[in-house]
């Protein structure tokens, strides 16, 4: 017997300022339902998202929830007005007896249930929003952007939750690793409609090009049939006038469908171009340290960095990565040891903070009133690099189109800021450039195109990312800051590192660095094992990346049976909180058998990792 589906929406259609947003769209979230939504920035995976939670209301169709079925939104800017610390906005939703649910997503998460409200970060309280969700456990997730501002173990915690979880969840995300890992199913928005295909994300690209090579051919058949039908109706109509109506008929509908087929939103015309070649080294690091408030940031670290590196910096939140790359820069001095910069440096920074960008000025005068884009007696041109263009024209080489040119800069969303930020700096002819997050709200088709422009580079990166996929993709080098002040330089990206840390015996995961940065156990040696190459492997890319990830997930597992466990054996805890205690014990039975399915998974993988 079929079971009746989470969620419905039947022939939607949504307008917004006059344009059509959806159009007659249909769909369905059935229980157990893994499902990526993807889409270019701008194409509505936010908006319809809003509409599945019933945030917003369509103008036309309907919404049908099952009754009896929850639906839970992570919000992107929660709503904290009247709680006073992060914890009481997270289980607000809670029985009493189920706090210790965001104790637990706290720790996963990386974040301080105890931090007030009013001076919580944008990511912290993200954070929180993500943490009420996972401890409400709704029968269906709505999840938009969950891993913007989470550190790669926080990722993998996250991950092992998903993955474990019995309820249903909808997903957008640009990080391509955490989709792969997670969903069965893809839901694609393109021009206004929803395509469906069941199969995961791993599937989704390949896809994606068959079906535009697809329209391509039958869009150059009807551009054929057009102008040989159009021949006919100059060459032939007057002699068979009355018979040929129908035929002439045709043809006005065969042109009048191919001017409404809504053409394709073209990849960004985003260039980087480099400079003056710097002088061979770029900075050096010797021995050098730094703490804030008694809390260690680096200890006795020495790195060389040389012309033409793509070095990646990565670590827990708040470890001090920005502060790394910010004292190799020369922005800030370390407490001892020497950092010595390379000559004829001409760096490009992107900011994780979006500090470059005015919230209240036009996208044009954010542009025009840059002093390195302004070109003097010329309103409406900018300088890129070294010749003027016009700022419209410019714009649209970051697919923003002429309405928005004279809109604010707070009007538009994450991957447009994250577009126009990328626009101002690769105005610039540099040498060096700075990514710190550039990752964070890219759709997946300006991330490839990014990528590539990386590898086409002839300057150096300095990269900070929590995106797996893309560390792979762009780094040569990784600096890994673990906590305790500990910095190890590896060869290679993220799997690179991770191989290398199994390798020399390093089992120590990053929830092991508590909230100051300082490591709960003693730390490892920081000697790392000398690079091997890699050989074949029988393991899809899929499958390695679940290999890294599982001993993280065991280790969180463990922990979080441990605390259950402690719990529970408290004193008369069943005479005096029933509730809770039964609660308690579902929830380490179920954590016991997430443990035990993920150590035999592991077991698989290694024993076909070593055949």
């Amino acid at each position: 017997m079929a079971r009746a589906p989470l969620l419905q929406l039947s022939d939607i259609s949504l307008t917004f300022g006059g344009d059509p947003v959806f159009s007659d769209l249909s769909l369905v979230v059935q229980p157990g339902d893994r499902v990526a939504l993807v889409g270019r920035n701008g194409s509505g995976k936010s908006t319809l998202m809003k509409v599945m939670a019933g945030l917003v209301e369509p103008d036309l169709g309907a919404r049908v929830v099952t009754p009896g079925i929850t639906v839970g939104y992570m919000e992107q800017d929660p709503m904290m007005e009247g709680f006073t610390t992060l914890g009481d906005y997270a289980a607000s939703g809670l029985d009493p007896s189920e706090s210790y649910k965001v104790e637990i997503a706290g720790e996963g998460l990386k974040f301080d249930p105890a931090r007030p409200v009013a001076t919580a970060s944008g990511g912290e309280r993200r954070r929180a929003a993500l943490a009420k969700l996972m401890a409400e456990a709704p029968e269906l997730m709505l999840l938009d952007e969950p891993t913007n501002h989470l550190d790669i173990e926080a990722i993998a915690w996250l991950e092992a939750e998903l993955s474990t979880t019995r309820a249903a969840f909808v997903l957008i995300s640009h990080d391509r690793a955490f989709l792969r890992a997670l969903t069965k199913a893809t839901l694609w928005i393109d021009r206004g409609a929803v395509r469906r295909q069941e199969t995961g994300f791993e599937g989704f690209e390949a896809w994606r090009d068959k079906v535009w090579e697809d329209e391509d051919m039958q869009r150059h058949k009807m551009d054929r049939k057009i102008k040989a039908e159009g021949r006919w109706a100059v060459e032939g109509i007057s002699a068979r006038r009355k018979r040929n109506q129908g035929r002439l008929r045709a043809l006005q509908d065969l042109r009048a469908e191919r001017s409404s087929q809504i053409r394709r939103q073209g990849t960004a015309a985003m260039a980087l171009e480099a400079g003056t070649k710097s002088g061979k080294k770029v900075a050096e690091a010797e021995g050098i340290s730094k703490a804030y408030d008694g809390k260690v940031i680096l200890r006795d670290f020495s790195v060389k960095i040389l012309r033409g590196d793509r070095v990646a910096f990565v670590g827990p939140n708040g470890v001090g990565k920005t502060t790394l790359l910010r004292m190799l820069m020369g922005q800030e001095a370390p407490d001892s040891g020497t950092i010595s910069l390379g000559t004829n440096l001409m760096p490009a920074i992107f900011d994780q903070a979006r500090a470059q960008l005015d919230p209240d000025m036009s996208l044009w005068d954010s542009l025009t009133g840059d002093p390195d884009m302004r070109v003097s007696g010329k309103a409406d041109q900018v300088l890129v690099r070294g010749a003027p263009r016009h700022v419209i024209g410019y714009l649209k080489d970051f697919l923003f189109d002429e309405r928005q040119a004279r809109a604010p800069v707070r009007s538009l969303s994450g991957g447009e800021k994250a577009r126009l930020l990328l626009a101002k700096l690769m105005a610039k002819e540099s040498n060096l450039l700075v990514l710190d997050e550039p990752t964070n709200d890219l759709d997946i088709e300006t991330l490839d195109l990014l990528q590539e422009l990386l590898d086409d580079y002839d300057g150096t990166v300095l990269l900070v990312s929590h995106d797996r996929d893309f560390l792979d993709r762009v780094a040569a080098t990784t600096i890994a800051m673990e906590g305790d002040g500990r910095a190890t330089v590896y060869a290679g990206g993220w799997t690179d590192y991770q191989a290398q840390r199994a390798e020399r015996g390093d089992t120590a995961d990053w929830n092991s660095v508590s909230y100051d940065g300082k490591r709960k156990g003693p730390a490892k040696s920081e000697t790392p094992a000398a690079a091997k190459p890699a050989g074949k492997s029988a393991l899809s890319f899929t499958e390695k990346h679940r290999l890294d990830a599982l001993p993280g997930i065991i280790a969180t597992l463990e922990a979080e049976i441990a605390k259950l466990e402690e719990f529970l054996s408290a004193p008369d805890i069943f005479t005096k909180e029933p509730v809770k205690f039964r609660k308690g014990t579902e929830a380490l039975a179920e954590r016991q058998k997430a443990l035990a399915a993920a150590e035999e998974e592991w077991l698989e993988l290694e024993a076909k990792a070593e055949a």
